[in-house]
């Protein structure tokens, strides 16, 4: 959710903390803050955008060379000036920033209004920086100490960054179920902290990644790490791989643009190097690794929010379809609150773009706890989910910056795709011709993505401009290509905030048949693979409503043009390809339909885009 940023070192750290904030606005954009030390402790925030922290300060003192900042998705508490972070404690002496839910915050507020604080705003943060300082009053103890015991007093999730004016040259950081990265300077003369890379990247290539219960302080230039238990830990530097191009707009006007454009690239990343398409082998090591295993699974369950969930619907169809294998999907946030039978034969497999969506990451925990193999897919390198799992496999589709999902979906659903290949490999469950044209499909998959992007766009916007101020569109979609409709218009929803629903085709008369007039665009995915004739019967009892059909059709279609207001072409491929060409399309329309009604593409109101909180 929120964003976190903080600096110490040689430098000024106000230019560092705002180019930070605007690279972590996706996290949470209502309101945003920053807090400097310069002898005293300043503090500015502001409802809205980095732009609007930006011209708060204007003509302020923003001098110190320890800082922290700080861009919201608010949780508790209204988005408003007094609720923005950074928060002081009871004597304005300390401060913190805050991602995550602190659950017990009633009961310390109460506790410590009966001590004689009081508080200023409605947020659970507030509170944890008052009790920090409550502990370092009564126990006698350094600003570290008291964080320590407090946070053995929390429960909830948190990654924190706490400054204080009479510690000068000191950030103290810590997380439990939210990300928190630790960037070291050239000669580790100064340091940085933030809730991911992006902010770093363009200072340090060093960075360490904290632990959920770790707590880490950086005083005079020396870094210490301990649980929250008191035990030291010797941290592990990793190197970025991110580039600070791919964290930029490269000449796009959005990021959403940027990154629909890179998926050639991204799709091809997510498979390079996972199989030798000659002599028919994997090379995914988290396959061959749990072999025996996987021979003899009873059962795969999936388990995602939002878009990748529908990645995961993807792969229910193609995993079942190859490996000959049940499998279930479920809404992690869900999946937590039902007793779910799950036993020690069984694979879970997550799916998270950031690895770190706390439903999520609370669902693999439940399932580690029943005994399952647990296996996970993200984009995030030294995210909370590959820390937390057995086995799992990295997109590769890179920085992902627009909160609207894109390329990290059609990099899942390559992924899964390749594990439905493996697992079916490995189970004898799939013939080696079959197996090679897969492979070469697959292979053939980047150049088809790129076709699609070359030559649908105009449509697209043609299509755009006729239905960008309608209230409601319907998406419809059989088989493999369902999960391509619930993703259609769940992109149409999030950046344009037009009411949009997906459905199964033939659900169609079955309730939202109902709604189908003149006035009712209706997306229909119809490739000549699967369903063909049951979905342009689909579309004939549409058209008979006097609905207005737009379909994504195979190049050369005819039948199904010829009673379609509106076609775009795809290339033909194997039926289980499909999804993700027929995907690339439906996010070029929700983009823009967005654009043409002035919606903030990039950063949606009310999402965020790594949802850290239940």
């Amino acid at each position: 959710m929120c964003g976190i940023v903080a600096y110490t070192g040689h430098n000024q750290a106000y230019d560092f903390l705002i180019k930070g904030l605007q690279r972590l606005e996706y996290r949470g954009y209502d309101s945003a803050g920053i807090a400097l030390l310069n002898g005293e402790l300043n503090v500015y925030k502001q409802k809205g955008k980095v732009q609007d922290l930006i011209e708060e300060a204007s003509g302020k003192n923003t001098k110190g060379t320890t800082g922290m900042g700080h861009t919201r998705w608010a949780t508790h508490g209204e988005p408003n000036q007094v609720n923005a972070h950074p928060h002081l404690s009871q004597s304005g002496d300390i401060a913190v920033i805050h991602n995550g839910i602190i659950e017990n915050f009633a009961t310390l507020k109460e506790a410590l209004i009966k001590n004689g604080h009081s508080f200023k705003s409605d947020t659970d943060t507030e509170v944890l920086i008052h009790l920090i300082e409550d502990i370092q009053k009564h126990e006698k103890v350094d600003l570290f100490e008291a964080v320590r015991l407090a946070l053995n007093e929390v429960i909830g999730a948190y990654a924190i960054v706490i400054i204080s004016k009479n510690d000068p040259g000191t950030i103290i950081g810590a997380r439990k179920g939210s990300p928190l990265v630790i960037g070291i300077g050239e000669d580790k003369k100064e340091y940085f902290m933030a809730s991911d890379a992006t902010p770093i990247v363009e200072y340090t290539r060093d960075v360490i990644y904290l632990d959920d219960n770790e707590i880490a302080q950086v005083k005079n230039n020396e870094l210490t790490i301990k649980t929250i238990h008191n035990v030291e830990k010797t941290p592990y530097i990793h190197k970025l791989e991110v580039t600070l191009d791919a964290i930029e707009k490269g000449g796009y006007e959005h990021f959403m643009l940027k990154e629909i454009f890179e998926q050639p690239k991204s799709i091809y990343d997510s498979m390079r190097g996972r199989f030798h398409p000659t002599d028919l082998t994997f090379a995914m090591r988290s396959l061959r690794e749990y072999e025996s295993k996987i021979k003899n699974l009873k059962r795969i369950v999936i388990v995602g929010c939002g878009t990748s969930w529908h990645a995961g619907l993807v792969a229910e169809y193609i995993i079942e379809d190859f490996a000959r294998l049940p499998v279930e999907v479920e809404y992690a946030s869900e999946f937590r609150y039902r007793d779910p039978i799950i036993n020690e034969d069984d694979l879970v497999i997550a799916i998270s773009q950031s690895g770190e969506t706390a439903d999520t990451l609370a669902a693999l925990e439940l399932a580690k706890e029943k005994g399952a193999t647990i296996y996970g897919i993200c984009n995030v390198v030294g995210s909370s989910i590959p820390r937390l799992t057995d086995a799992g496999a990295y997109t590769h589709a890179g920085p992902e910056i627009g909160v609207a999902s894109t390329k990290a979906f059609t990099a899942q659903v390559t992924v899964l795709i390749l594990i439905a290949l493996g697992i079916a490999d490995i189970r004898g469950k799939m013939t080696k011709d079959r197996l090679r044209h897969a492979f070469a499909e697959l292979d053939a998959l980047p150049e088809k993505v790129k076709q699609v992007l070359e030559s649908c766009e105009a449509k697209v916007i043609e299509v755009a401009k006729r239905y960008k101020d309608v209230d409601h569109f319907l998406y419809l979609g059989r088989g493999v290509n369902f999960p391509v409709a619930l993703e259609g218009a769940l992109k149409l929803k999030e950046i344009s905030y037009i009411h949009a629903e997906g459905y199964p085709a033939a659900e169609m008369k079955h309730g939202p048949i109902a709604l189908i007039d003149e006035n009712m665009p209706v997306v229909v995915i119809a490739p000549n693979r699967g369903y063909y004739e049951k979905v342009f019967s689909n579309i004939q009892e549409v058209k008979a409503r006097k609905g207005n059909i737009i379909s994504i059709v195979t190049e050369g279609d005819e039948k199904v043009s010829a009673i379609s207001d509106y076609t775009i072409e795809i290339p033909d491929t194997e039926d289980y390809l499909v999804p993700i060409l027929a995907t690339i399309p439906l996010q070029l329309l929700s983009y823009h339909i967005a654009v043409m009604r002035g919606c903030n593409v990039d950063q949606p109101r009310n999402l965020a885009k790594s949802v850290t909180v239940e």
